[in-house]
């Protein structure tokens, strides 16, 4: 089967063999085909994808070769089926024709409702495994060697923020697990790049007084607060704060916020 890849450097795969374009503007109209895989992609978005708002007199026709280029390289490898049958030429655009299994984005996006739901049903283990996969199909960054123009900005975005739900549905599980021992290190390094997202804050200080490590739990409270206050003027939430007089008063502190 032939496998697309965007979550993180553009691939394209056969029988795990690379076959990804080398060509960069041909690289380009199949990153803007696999962002809207299974959609109409106007030649408008093409040409404004490509050139921005000046496109050459000859954009209609470069298009088309490079459309040609691709479904070559479809036919060489050996793709099931006609290539036209996977690139399909509309009246407006084009449309990239893929099953559930052939995009990575397609199947992380499946994983992570898998694993919510699993969590929402109980299984903590399940849903931490299951979210795993999910995660562990990120190589980096989005189309990470591929120039994506701003008007892109927002469906990138919805990735990115989707992987961050699948993360926080993964602590979370992990924690139902009682694996807080095994989370510190990673919540630390969490704090340290997002470190006004209050939720990892809060999953670590509770990581770190289940496993005995008060002092460190009301640390990293503290700094919490600090940089809140340095940064944007504001106190932790009435949540944390709790969470906090938990500590303090050597109970057992528990997970306030469920994730997302």
């Amino acid at each position: 089967m032939l496998r697309f890849n965007i979550l993180g450097s553009l691939e394209v795969r056969h029988h795990g063999v690379d076959c990804t374009p080398t060509a960069p503007k041909v690289r380009a109209v199949l990153a803007l085909l696999l962002l809207r895989a299974n959609q109409t992609v106007s030649q408008d978005a093409i040409f404004d994808w490509l050139w921005g708002n000046r496109p050459p007199r000859s954009a209609a026709t470069t298009t088309q070769t490079y459309v040609y280029q691709l479904r070559a390289l479809f036919e060489r490898v050996g793709v099931a089926g006609s290539a036209d049958q996977l690139l399909i030429t509309r009246p407006t655009g084009y449309l990239l024709s893929l099953g559930e299994e052939q995009l990575d984005a397609t199947v992380f996006a499946r994983l992570c409702e898998e694993g919510g739901a699993l969590l929402d049903a109980g299984q903590a283990a399940e849903a931490a495994q299951r979210l795993r996969t999910a995660l562990s199909l990120w190589r980096g960054p989005v189309l990470d060697d591929v120039n994506v123009e701003d008007w892109m900005a927002a469906e990138l975005a919805h990735l990115a923020e989707l992987r961050m739900r699948a993360l926080e549905l993964r602590i979370e599980a992990d924690a139902r697990l009682g694996r807080y021992r095994e989370l510190i290190t990673e919540l630390r390094a969490l704090v340290a790049a997002h470190p006004f997202n209050e939720w990892f804050h809060a999953q670590l200080i509770t990581a770190l007084n289940r496993c005995g490590r008060r002092a460190e739990a009301l640390h990293a409270y503290r700094s919490l607060r600090q940089t809140l206050s340095d940064e944007l003027g504001l106190e932790p939430t009435p949540e944390l704060q709790e969470l906090q007089r938990q500590v303090l008063n050597g109970s057992p502190a528990r997970l306030l916020v469920a994730a997302g």
